[in-house]
């Protein structure tokens, strides 16, 4: 086995967790109906913040590059990664580190996680509704008002007061219409590439790595192998296990918190699949239309699937027809994934 594929399926309540226009959306057009996603580049933060909490570990620092003209103004320049995968979240993560002016040799890592974005589970099963809310504090006497003219002149109380007459405005309340809300059911999925899970190519062609990093990685134990890739430098033993229970943890408890304090939602998980194929994970959490009735589906887990390995929550008992529900599903789901991740030979792939 090269490759784990996992599927998630979460529950959202009246949230938010991608925000754009209220809460992004993308239009299916065999249901007509608009959708509410995150992005997979949401969820892989989610998840990296995840694995440095595990780690009790501060992630890896960013570079900022700004370029100031000759009239003192700036302008933003590039955004460099660390490129280290002493890192845990650069070795998971992956980096590019492209230079300006083409001077300097680009390095990048694809991610050995591929992630998806966390969409509706069916579009009949995930949807948006939206609500009008107010910003009010006309409760308070020490709030503070300004209102600018046209030329942006500050108003004085008595102009203030001339203007609102006949007027039933208040300064001190807003007003905010239609704002989206996600609610429904929610799935994602995530492959893991075992082979270049604790490996960086040493491809002097299409560098991951820079000469002073490959130096400082030998120093610390990392060996160089052969794989399917070319030569690579594999993370240490003792490492790996560190690492691997960290990054099963990060995996199967990731969460989405609102960035909307009024709209918290808990998004549990229902249910996570193993596999190792890809075909099947597909299959194992899923929605099927209703033959008696129109625009309906229901969910369905497939807790008895030959090759995939099935958990379900007390959660999902609530909302899907269940047999297996368990309190230790997801302490189950993260072991298995311990175990097969420690079970793969890292330093002898090609035999």
């Amino acid at each position: 086995m090269n490759t784990i594929y996992i599927r998630t399926l979460k529950r959202a309540e009246h949230t938010v967790f991608c925000v754009a226009d209220g809460q992004k959306t993308y239009y299916d057009p065999q249901f007509n109906k608009s959708v509410p996603y995150s992005s997979g580049q949401q969820v892989k933060r989610s998840m990296i913040d995840a694995l440095s909490n595990a780690l009790n570990e501060v992630p890896s620092p960013t570079t900022f590059l700004f370029d100031v003209n000759k009239k003192g103004e700036m302008k933003e320049g590039e955004v460099f990664a660390t490129c280290d995968p002493s890192y845990a979240d650069q070795l998971f993560g992956g980096w590019m580190k492209a230079s300006k002016g083409g001077k300097d040799r680009t390095i990048k890592r694809r991610s050995p996680l591929s992630i998806s974005s966390m969409r509706g589970l069916h579009p009949l099963l995930a949807g948006i509704d939206k609500e009008n809310v107010s910003f009010d504090r006309s409760d308070r006497p020490n709030n503070k008002v300004i209102v600018r003219d046209e030329k942006n002149n500050i108003l004085d109380e008595e102009q203030i007061t001339a203007l609102l007459e006949g007027k039933d405005r208040s300064l001190s309340r807003k007003w905010i219409p239609d704002n989206k809300r996600a609610v429904g059911l929610f799935v994602q999925d995530m492959a893991i590439d075992l082979r270049r899970l604790f490996c960086v190519l040493l491809n002097k062609l299409e560098p991951e790595i820079t000469a002073e990093t490959e130096a400082k990685l030998r120093e610390v134990g990392w060996e160089e192998i052969q794989t399917v890739f070319g030569t690579c430098l594999v993370t240490p033993k003792a490492v790996r296990e560190k690492l691997i229970p960290a990054l099963a943890h990060a995996i199967i408890n990731w969460t989405i918190t609102s960035n909307q304090s009024r709209t918290f939602s808990l998004m549990e998980t229902l249910a996570v699949s193993v596999s190792d194929n890809a075909n099947k994970i597909a299959g194992s959490i899923r929605a099927k239309l209703k033959e008696e009735e129109d625009n309906k589906a229901e969910p369905i887990i497939e807790e008895e699937m030959t090759g995939v390995e099935s958990f379900v929550t007390l959660s999902a008992g609530g909302y899907i027809r269940t047999k297996k529900e368990s309190a230790d599903a997801l302490d189950k789901a993260e072991q298995s994934l311990i175990d097969k991740m420690l079970a793969f030979d890292y330093e002898n792939q090609l035999n």
